[in-house]
């Protein structure tokens, strides 16, 4: 139960989370109940905590709708150019407390639910993670969903609305065993079907070349259900709208002639249609080239452009000519932002509307589309860049794989006149690959068909230009930009941090929420004795909130005290989780030999999922459990070292354990991950980092001074040197005899004796294989560890060095990012104006 806050906490709190009027927390009585009687049909003998959960949240929901419904209003009135970010991926986690926070009703809303006698937070937790991405690239979609909405861009998110999202993760003997992720069986509130714009998407059969123009006929028809779900600006009246895509089979499905007299089966056959967008796939950077995959990436790309073109067409400036058919104007009022290559048959898709539809010639129509579309790179490991066979599109989607070619052969022409004789340019530059099963590089298609193609970090740009696409940078170096990543403040500061954002707001007023680059103003406060000790405090109770969080959820006892060493994201050996455990079992190792000595105590904890089909991921995860089972249990060790295995890591986990971490792992090997997001949220949520040179880590020790992070480790010129070298794992581990004994306990089973054999594929990679060299950076990794353990002995020095850090995060504020596409890639400006609330009138 919560208890009542005191007026002084009261007050603390009122500017930050919205002040609850008297009024307005009558009126949330009021609707509370009305929902839980006419909308839930309960009453309080009967309701259990999920009905309450719902009612408050249709009561939240109420409040948009009036605001929804006048910003469309407001777009369809000024006709502003639209922005549609494609994604197959947005991880949204929960809607609840995001919506209350954005229009600033969560105080009246806490006052009201305890005056019920009920618990807030309690009702919160019964929210299901809306889980429709597997990490970084799914979740920046959902920040970037928030930043439009804040800046009042008329911006809308388009993906699939998976039945199914990122599995659950359950660890069973210390291994992960995936569950079905069921997030919609007890009903969304948050989502309105939208039947009366349910359009038609069509795969394989065949194409006829007739006078009339070209024809795709025989087709087989899925249909596109949207789902439309609000997505709220920060106090500005804006709510954009979020587009999901159901796959529903026609009437008729399998019906014809050929299917006569069996009518169940046919009925039963609906299944086929419908399993389209039944299951988000769990690969997080690894392309694996299902036929089902290459139909969910046609189904959003298909049924999303004939919604652009359809709102294009009927907007109230959208074209003087009477039938519509000039699409002129299409770039000036439409830009589609692919993330990542998965939507990128927007491209041929967008042709072939423009050609075969509406009778654009071909070289206008591909004017139209260049200046339309734009490409956002996320990753350069080469395992993650998709390449269809050119069978499959054969089949599925014929008249695509003819526009393909033929945008090729013109990209071909064009670069072999530009560089005669120069064959092997040809063969890099071509979007189709030789060989003995001929594939389409999307990678290359997106850079041919968009007039802007963007990495998501500096130095990931970089290497974008320099070797990814080395030859379409020389061709046309204009089109490259960089757009570092950021992430909202609004639920990744205000709504899993009130404490800090509250002492925050005492300090400098509230603008930071939407202009994050004000937290600079806490330099000031840098040696201010009452904020170091205020920001300490909002961390220990951090702390011990995770602290009993997992002692309930987990059965865990951990020593708040400790350090909270946290490493959380997908299991992936770029990630180098493995680091990370051979520090631990370093550690381990030095209190064996000297239990008497004095070490700094820490919590290390790793959290993350594996691809159900990435066996080496998945022996990581087994290896992370070995070693807890061994250290948590034994005497010797105490409360002076814990390791712990965050199980199902997720959105509103991450809300969580972010909050509490003293120290943030971001230790891929250079040149690996194109810029992470999490390294931001540790930073602005006061964890200091211990990390490589790598991705956005590059631009934050740039930002609060390379000496305000452990920064240690080969950077990417050092790797490229080894590579040329040749890299020797056994070298480190005949040199360093702290890293031969980890390797040799792993090895001979002292971390599972009852299956000494159990990690020797590990040790095997470790050795002989490893592309992300473990081995080359342990050494500076280990001493790196002492230099933090040294610093958080000194809990004064600590804070500063958090503070600074704190005060130099703006940058990474999504609305930082999305100010930078809209003007530079987009020619949108983003505006301040507040649309007028539903209770006044229009202007």
């Amino acid at each position: 139960m919560a208890t009542p806050l005191s007026d002084g906490e009261r007050r603390k709190q009122i500017s930050v989370r919205g002040i609850a009027g008297l009024g307005d927390v009558a009126e949330v009585r009021k609707s509370f109940n009305r929902h839980l009687h006419f909308t839930l049909v309960k009453d309080r003998n009967v309701a259990t905590p999920r009905d309450y959960y719902f009612a408050l949240a249709h009561t939240v929901r109420d409040h948009l709708v009036g605001r929804w419904i006048r910003t469309q209003q407001h777009y369809y009135e000024r006709d502003p150019k639209r922005i549609y970010y494609l994604s197959l991926e947005f991880y949204m986690g929960r809607t609840l407390q995001n919506t209350m926070v954005n229009l600033g009703l969560q105080n009246a809303c806490d006052e009201a639910i305890y005056q019920l006698g009920l618990d807030l937070e309690e009702l919160e937790e019964i929210e299901e993670d809306a889980g429709l991405g597997n990490g970084g690239l799914g979740r920046l979609a959902a920040c970037f969903l928030d930043s439009m909405a804040t800046l009042g861009l008329a911006a809308y998110g388009y993906g699939i609305r998976y039945e199914f999202g990122i599995f659950n993760q359950k660890i069973v003997n210390g291994w992960q065993v995936e569950e079905a992720d069921d997030w919609l069986r007890y009903g969304n509130p948050w989502e309105k079907a939208r039947p009366e714009y349910m359009l038609p998407v069509h795969f394989y059969g065949h194409v006829e070349h007739t006078p009339e123009g070209v024809k795709w006929v025989d087709t087989q028809v899925v249909l596109a259900m949207p789902y439309d779900t609000p997505v709220p600006g920060y106090k500005n009246n804006t709510v954009n709208t979020m587009r999901l895509w159901s796959a529903k089979a026609p009437n008729d499905f399998n019906l014809e002639e050929f299917n006569v007299g069996d009518y169940i089966e046919a009925v039963l056959d609906r299944n086929l249609a419908e399993n389209i967008s039944r299951v988000l796939y769990p690969n997080d950077n690894f392309f694996e080239g299902k036929e089902l995959r290459l139909k969910q990436e046609y189904f959003v790309v298909a049924a999303t452009l004939q919604d652009i073109i359809r709102r294009f067409k009927s907007s109230k400036f959208g074209c003087r000519d009477p039938v519509r058919t000039c699409f002129e104007t299409f770039p000036d009022k439409v830009a589609i932002q692919l993330n990542d290559t998965h939507p990128a048959l927007s491209i041929p898709e967008l042709m072939r509307i423009l050609v075969d539809m509406e009778k654009v010639d071909w070289d206008k129509a591909w004017e139209i589309t260049k200046q339309t579309c734009a490409y956002t790179n996320h990753t350069v490991l080469p395992e993650a860049l998709e390449r269809w066979p050119v069978s499959m599109f054969e089949k599925l989607l014929p008249r695509h794989l003819e526009i393909i070619y033929a945008l090729n052969q013109m990209h071909l022409d064009r670069v072999a006149a530009l560089y005669p004789g120069d064959i092997d340019r040809l063969r890099r530059m071509s979007v189709i690959e030789e060989g003995d099963c001929k594939r389409i590089n999307m990678a290359h298609l997106c850079v041919i068909g968009s007039h802007a193609v963007n990495g998501v970090a500096r130095i990931h740009s970089d290497i974008v230009k320099n070797s990814v696409f080395k030859d379409f940078y020389e061709l046309e170096p204009e089109k490259f930009q960089n757009k570092t990543n950021g992430i909202t403040p609004r639920r990744w500061l205000l709504l899993c941090n009130p404490g800090l954002a509250d002492v925050i707001a005492e300090k400098i007023g509230e603008d930071f929420i939407t202009d994050l680059s004000q937290l600079k103003k806490l330099l000031d406060f840098i040696n201010n004795e009452t904020f170091i000790r205020d920001v300490a405090k909002v961390k220990q109770e951090n702390k011990l909130k995770f602290a009993a969080y997992l002692e309930e959820q987990y059965k865990v006892k951990i020593n708040p005290s400790s350090m909270f060493d946290v490493q959380v994201k997908r299991i992936h050996e770029y990630k180098r989780q493995l680091l990370n455990c051979l520090h631990a079992i370093t550690l381990y190792n030095r209190i064996r030999s000297d239990p008497s000595k004095s070490f700094v105590p820490r919590t290390i904890m790793i959290g993350g999922k594996a691809a159900p089909g990435y066996h080496m991921a998945k022996m990581i995860i087994k290896l992370i459990t070995s070693i807890s089972e061994v250290i948590n249990n034994d005497p010797y060790v105490g409360d002076r070292l814990k390791v712990i295995f965050l199980e199902n890591y997720r959105v509103s986990l991450a809300e969580k354990v972010i909050p509490a971490a003293d120290l943030s792992q971001q230790i891929s090997t250079a040149g690996t991950e194109a810029s992470g997001t999490g390294n931001m949220k540790f930073m602005v949520n006061g964890a200091l980092t211990i990390g490589t040179m790598d991705g956005a880590n590059v631009e934050m020790a740039e930002e609060a001074g390379e000496e305000n992070l452990f920064i240690f480790g080969m950077r990417v010129e050092d790797v490229e040197a080894l590579d040329r070298q040749g890299y020797n794992a056994r070298e480190y581990y005949e040199r360093l005899p702290e890293l031969r004994q980890a390797i040799d306990q792993i090895s001979s089973g002292f971390f599972s004796p009852q299956d000494p054999g159990c990690f020797r594929d590990i040790v095997n990679m470790l050795m002989y294989h490893d592309r992300f060299k473990v081995f080359a950076d342990y050494e500076a990794y280990i001493k790196c560890q002492g230099q933090v353990d040294q610093l958080f002995m000194d809990p004064r020095e600590w804070t500063k060095k958090v503070i600074r850090n704190i005060a130099c995060s703006g940058k990474f504020s999504s609305d930082r990012t999305i100010t930078e596409y809209a003007r530079e890639i987009w020619g949108v400006e983003p505006s301040a104006t507040k649309i007028p609330p539903p209770n006044l009138p229009r202007d």
